[in-house]
């Protein structure tokens, strides 16, 4: 493999099948003492997916925001 002049790579088609690396899949790079390690990104989701949608649409947020700050 060479590195372009952009600094980007090309991941053979047979080892981004094998690990599911399509082409919206983020990865993240990893130094490590032999190298690069790239891994797909966690599926974890973001904090605030975990929270969209608790208040309902009738709220609005800056009233929401004053009252849990006591104002």
């Amino acid at each position: 493999m060479r590195i372009s002049e952009r600094g980007q790579i090309t991941i053979p088609k047979r080892l981004r099948d094998r690990f599911g690396l399509n082409h919206d899949i983020e990865v993240e790079i990893t130094p490590t003492k032999e190298g690069l390690l790239i891994q797909k990104r966690s599926s974890v989701a973001h904090p605030v997916e975990g929270v969209y949608g608790i208040l309902s649409r009738t709220v609005n947020t800056d009233d929401y925001v004053e009252e849990i700050r006591g104002r």
